[in-house]
């Protein structure tokens, strides 16, 4: 799990890092990143179609994914990778609602708290960083999308390989991409774009290890862990991406008091998550 978390860190920074709009960055991403699934799938012999019912299910997340990228790296592209990634960890807040409503679960009154710790950082972000309020809207959209697609997920590790699941649901995120290209590069005033020189290298980066490899190890490691737990550990995704992004990019030149403060209350609600699985590690916290 926390190898791929690791991986994710980079995503951030490879958005930030390509010279092309979000559309066509998602629209690479996703093509590279099947058929690079390819020879795994070959060499394990693992690729087998699910039942009728599940494939459905499955092709319908792929499409989530697929927003999930666009709003993820829209968001990225009208702020930046800091406040982008900062705003995502509310993932943890959408997982601990839906979680218990897709599972039939009761909610866990700890989780609930974690969640409200996440709703007072990014207050805390939108207060003191109002001039990136729609990457910060985009950033919350993300992330509700993507804790839906990791509980729908959830519910294919236990009957199919991860490998194949993932390649099913980079393909159709792919085709859904390619039928609404025609009708949202106009309307967003872009244009289809040709990768050029560096950006071929972040987008080989940015699709084979941080998306195939690390798609794969995550769905292994659902196979072990909640949801909700994979969703909360995710709150580690910004730290290593603010730290590149600060690195990389200088950002610190752009943020405030204001957003430190409300990034670190996001971020610390994993270490209090991860707290408290140590003092309780026989009690689900999903």
């Amino acid at each position: 799990m926390h190898v791929s978390i690791l991986l994710w860190g980079f995503t951030g920074v490879f958005g930030k890092a390509i010279g092309m709009n979000a559309m066509m960055i998602v629209w690479y991403r996703m093509i590279i990143s099947a058929v690079a699934l390819i020879p795994f799938m070959v060499r394990n012999q693992s690729f087998k179609l699910p039942e009728r019912k599940r494939l459905a299910s499955i092709i319908i997340t792929g499409f989530v994914v697929c927003l999930h990228w666009l709003t993820f790296y829209g968001s990225i592209k009208a702020s930046n990778v800091s406040i982008a990634l900062s705003c995502f960890s509310s993932i943890s807040l959408f997982s601990a609602f839906l979680e218990p409503i897709f599972f039939r679960q009761k909610l866990n009154r700890g989780n609930i708290i974690l969640a409200l710790f996440v709703i007072a950082g990014i207050y805390i972000i939108f207060a003191f960083q109002k001039m990136y309020a729609m990457g910060i809207i985009l950033a919350l959209v993300s992330a509700f999308l993507s804790a839906l697609f990791t509980i729908l997920n959830k519910k294919f590790v236990y009957q199919d390989e991860p490998a194949p699941v993932t390649f099913i649901e980079l393909i159709s995120g792919f085709v859904f991409l390619s039928l609404c290209l025609p009708w949202l590069l106009p309307l967003f005033n872009f244009n289809f774009e040709i990768p050029k020189g560096i950006d071929w290298l972040w987008l080989l980066l940015l699709s084979v290890v941080c998306t195939s490899v690390a798609f794969t190890l995550s769905l292994e490691s659902l196979k072990k862990i909640s949801a909700f737990t994979m969703n909360l550990s995710v709150n580690l995704e910004p730290l290593y991406s603010i730290i590149l992004a600060i690195i990389l990019f200088k950002e610190d030149e752009l943020l405030n008091g204001g957003f430190y403060l409300g990034a670190a209350i996001v971020i610390s609600s994993v270490f209090i998550h991860s707290y408290l699985q140590y003092r309780n590690p026989n009690k689900s916290v999903a």
